[in-house]
């Protein structure tokens, strides 16, 4: 299975892939740490445009291939990237869930955005502002919404694995 996560930086989708990842034996594939990657070897600067994503795709298809479940984590803010992760699933040939990760209290969100710490040495986080202006197309089709304001990771999680099993074939 392919799961992508996606949504604003700052709303919990780095904690909330790791856990999942964790929890079924997925990997973890997290643009950031490619995109951080490619500047460091060189090869790009900040901010890097598709590349980083399409790097993504590529690796994510291939553990597909090989039976490994993906979980795909970006901020994925347009319609082609959306699509393109779903092609993806398509081409390995394995069911894909999109998540959008939200926080509807949006102290909540500045303040966890502000009080983070760079996880990826040399990745630059953006501030309040970038995120607020930041393009993000509207989801245009059926996807999981996850909103982590006020919850735990854990409590998190626990909505996204019920929400998970709802869609195998013969649940509902």
């Amino acid at each position: 299975m392919l799961v992508v996560v996606g949504g604003l930086p700052g709303t919990g989708k780095t904690t909330l892939s790791r856990l999942l990842a964790a929890r079924i034996g997925a990997v973890h594939l997290r643009v950031d740490t490619i995109e951080q990657a490619l500047v460091r070897s060189g090869l790009a600067r900040h901010p890097v445009g598709p590349a980083g994503y399409v790097v993504g795709y590529d690796l994510a298809e291939e553990h597909l291939r090989q039976g490994l479940a993906v979980i795909a984590e970006s901020v994925n803010p347009l319609a082609v990237t959306r699509d393109s992760w779903r092609d993806v699933g398509v081409r390995a040939g394995v069911p894909t869930a999109e998540v959008e990760v939200v926080c509807s209290d949006a102290a909540e969100h500045r303040h966890r955005l502000t009080s983070r710490s760079v996880d990826v040495p040399g990745l630059p986080l953006p501030d309040w502002e970038q995120v607020r202006r930041r393009e993000y197309e509207p989801w245009n089709r059926d996807h999981i919404t996850l909103d982590t304001a006020g919850a735990v990771p854990q409590e998190s999680l626990n909505y996204l694995l019920q929400q998970l099993d709802s869609l195998r074939p013969g649940n509902s």
